[in-house]
């Protein structure tokens, strides 16, 4: 009979799904079962504990380690908040330094801890805009396009993310996408010039719409009376 064959087959088949789904970055449970915790509403004192230690001035600024190599720091500290934009950051600096190496101390490739990240906490608008700087940053736009639209979706109203993906689009030459985030950025206050400029030089700036004015009241208290003169 061949039905042993078939399920000795389906087994291994099975069984190499399993593993495929598997995610290649690892899971997010910490050995020590301390964390991890949301950095956007993570204790201040766990915050003072694991940056004191591990994301100190030297390190943020990628110059050297903490408690040994700039890589085992960032990654306790990843580990522990696997969305701390400040340590991302950092490794976007790293990743810029030396491109396509890998950071001595780090447990897996720098791509792996933004996909932590967003897994973690997909709501976190910040954690998919740095993503998607790590693969602008490595010449890989098209696949940090759709992360910036998701930021932007995410938090429509943060400056920095309408900023960013205005300036994409414009980089790409959709130059009709762009301008409405540029407008949206500029009047929400965001102070660099660049994707203005770029629109400016492609010709295709134009002023944002007047904000509506404030409405007034409909319905306006009566004026105090006027206190009567005694006789």
């Amino acid at each position: 009979m061949r039905y042993p064959a078939l399920i000795v087959a389906c087994a291994w088949l099975c069984a190499a799904a399993s593993a495929a789904a598997k995610p290649y970055c690892g899971d997010l449970n910490t050995r020590s079962g301390y964390g991890p915790f949301d950095y956007r509403t993570a204790s201040q004192v766990n915050k003072d504990l694991v940056e004191g230690a591990h994301l100190t001035d030297d390190v943020r600024r990628g110059i050297k380690g903490s408690s040994g190599q700039i890589g085992a720091d960032l990654q306790y500290t990843l580990v522990i908040f696997p969305n701390h934009p400040q340590a991302l950051n950092t490794l976007i600096m790293l990743a810029a330094r030396a491109p396509g190496k890998p950071i001595s101390g780090m447990t897996y490739p720098i791509e792996c801890w933004f996909e932590r990240a967003v897994r973690f906490q997909p709501d976190d608008a910040s954690a998919w805009t740095l993503f998607a700087n790590y693969l602008y940053g490595i010449g890989q736009g098209e696949r940090g396009m759709p992360m910036l639209q998701k930021a932007a979706e995410l938090d429509p109203d943060n400056p920095s993310i309408n900023y960013n993906l205005g300036l994409a689009y414009a980089k790409q030459r959709q130059y009709d996408k762009a301008l409405p985030y540029a407008h949206k950025a500029y009047q929400q206050g965001f102070p660099l010039p660049g994707l203005k400029q770029l629109l400016v030089s492609a010709k295709k700036w134009t002023d944002p719409p007047a904000l509506p004015a404030p409405a007034e009241d409909a319905d306006p208290q009566p004026a105090a009376a006027a206190p009567t003169q005694q006789p």
